[in-house]
């Protein structure tokens, strides 16, 4: 448990006070705080958003197709550069969180792990980040965060949403760190420097798997589409794709390109 101020929470502060600097169309917007009888009662009244991407996931009929996705991705990204530019990453990103209204606008929500970053980068806690979007240098432990966390959480959502399923769904630390080995292959110092002096590799050792399985996860993805899966999958954090990146893919401008009408449609179909 955080420490409170006054009553409060630090997360609460923390939460409203980055949602009132934010003004951004894919990030949901806070309207209003309302304070009770005491300061333990305080509620953020946010703009209405008809959907939760995880229940629409639950409850479609059919999935979405891939130009739906890419609609869903672009609008996920472009609020994802907006938090990174204004110095903001967001540490809980998951399809839970992805609000959607009945325009078909795609909004980031729930900034309750949400922090402020600058430089030099200072500690954060490491289990942050429900554990199927989470990163490989927090499972191992890394001392500082960057908004490579997010962006590794935004893979998992691409791939969760173009396979229909969660793309690495383990049931513990152990398990995530194997189902992204196998999916990945095994990191080394070759390609993520700071590996070895990682803090949780005291306490286990790795399974060797030398393949990058993602064109056997996705066997009818473009090349382009596998290029934007491998960039956000990254293990180096510093090598990983930034938003600005993501939205510069050619995977978003070949074919099927992203319909806007088609996320409409659909929801004029539920």
């Amino acid at each position: 448990m955080e420490h409170e101020k006054d009553g409060l929470p630090v997360s609460g502060l923390r939460e409203i006070s980055v949602l009132l600097s934010c003004r951004h169309e894919n990030i949901v917007q806070l309207k209003e705080v309302v304070v009770g009888r005491s300061l333990e009662s305080i509620f953020l009244a946010m703009e209405y958003c008809e959907q939760d991407l995880a229940s629409l996931l639950d409850n479609m009929q059919a999935p979405f197709s891939e130009s739906q996705v890419k609609c869903i991705m672009l609008q996920v990204l472009k609020g994802l550069r907006y938090l990174h530019h204004n110095f903001i990453v967001h540490r809980d990103l998951k399809v839970s969180n992805l609000l959607m209204t009945d325009k078909g606008c795609v909004k980031i929500a729930d900034f309750g792990l949400a922090r402020w970053f600058g430089l030099p980068l200072k500690p954060m806690t490491p289990r942050v980040v429900t554990l199927w979007y989470r990163a490989p240098e927090l499972l191992l432990q890394a001392k500082t965060q960057t908004t490579s966390v997010d962006m590794w959480a935004a893979g998992c959502i691409l791939g969760e949403l173009l396979g229909h399923r969660p793309l690495l769904p383990g049931r513990s630390e152990i398990q995530q760190l194997e189902l992204i080995v196998d999916l990945l292959g095994t990191p080394s110092e070759a390609i993520w420097p700071e590996f070895n002096s990682l803090p949780a590799l005291e306490n286990f050792t790795l399974k060797q798997q030398p393949y990058n399985n993602l064109k056997q996860r996705f066997p009818w993805l473009s090349a382009a589409g596998l290029r934007l899966l491998n960039f956000l999958f990254m293990y180096d954090p510093k090598k990983r794709a930034t938003a600005e990146e993501c939205l510069q893919s050619s995977y978003f401008k070949e074919a099927p390109l992203r319909e806007f009408h088609t996320i409409l449609k659909f929801f004029l179909n539920l």
